[in-house]
């Protein structure tokens, strides 16, 4: 399978030292990943570094060359703020920026994030969910809006649902790992803020053991997608509520 990179909570105060080191892991092998920029941030745990010790003067614009150098960019959510413990159509995570919230307020905000990103130039009609939780409210009202595409869902290939397209993420990286001579496409999501020196590491041996494999995003953005019907959207659900149990059940 082939492998491609997305990463989460791009914001003007991340951890630009955590971000500037998996770009250069990501420029070594000139692999460009999809990034999900938080349009206004108001997630004190992404309130990292301040705008004076950023490496670049002008996030948005640093943003757009990224996207020059084929770099994709996906709308990040409109504040990372977790208002609801709803699990929603992709039941990851029990909390949620948007499931279990109503129609227009969900459009509201929704076209409010679209906003700031077209004020700074920049126009995406990908989106990617904070916690990977949403509801057909948030499909209808990325539709409305002229989003197309999210990055979310389990499966080998780019599939058609609710008259969107998802690009799935991998249920597991390992599994991943082996199924070298298998076909399709797998993502792995990547949150730099959080990593520490054992994750750069392995993501350092990963490139280097599977560089033929790696593939841009862009490279996903260009497949056909697959239909999925009932009984595929119903896996799809058990694997998510299946991973989400395992994921708690060792936290305890």
């Amino acid at each position: 399978m082939k492998i491609s990179i997305r990463m989460d909570d791009i914001t003007p105060d991340m951890d630009w030292a955590r971000f500037m080191r998996f770009k250069a892991l990501c420029d070594q092998y000139n692999i460009k990943p999809l990034i999900g920029v938080v349009p206004d941030n108001m997630d004190e745990n992404l309130h990292i570094d301040t705008p004076e010790t950023a490496p670049v003067t002008d996030f948005w614009q640093y943003v757009k060359t990224l996207e020059k150098d084929g770099w994709c960019i996906a709308q990040h959510g409109v504040t990372h703020i977790y208002t609801t413990r709803k699990m929603g159509c992709f039941p990851l995570n029990r909390l949620s920026e948007f499931a279990g919230i109503g129609y227009e307020q969900q459009y509201e905000a929704l076209s409010r994030g679209r906003k700031i990103l077209s004020d700074h130039g920049i126009m995406t009609d990908c989106f990617m969910a904070p916690a990977h939780s949403f509801d057909r409210n948030t499909v209808r009202a990325l539709k409305k809006l002229g989003f197309c595409r999210m990055t979310d869902g389990f499966g080998t290939v780019p599939y058609s649902r609710w008259g969107m397209v998802f690009y799935p993420i991998s249920y597991r990286q390992g599994s991943v790992l082996k199924k070298r001579d298998k076909e399709g496409y797998a993502t792995f999501v990547v949150h730099t803020n959080t990593m520490k020196d054992r994750d750069f590491e392995r993501y350092e041996q990963l490139f280097a053991a599977y560089s033929d494999r790696l593939v841009s995003y862009a490279d996903l953005l260009q497949l056909t997608p697959k239909k999925r019907g009932v009984l595929g959207s119903a896996v799809e659900y058990l694997m998510a509520v299946t991973k989400f149990v395992l994921v708690n059940i060792r936290g305890l």
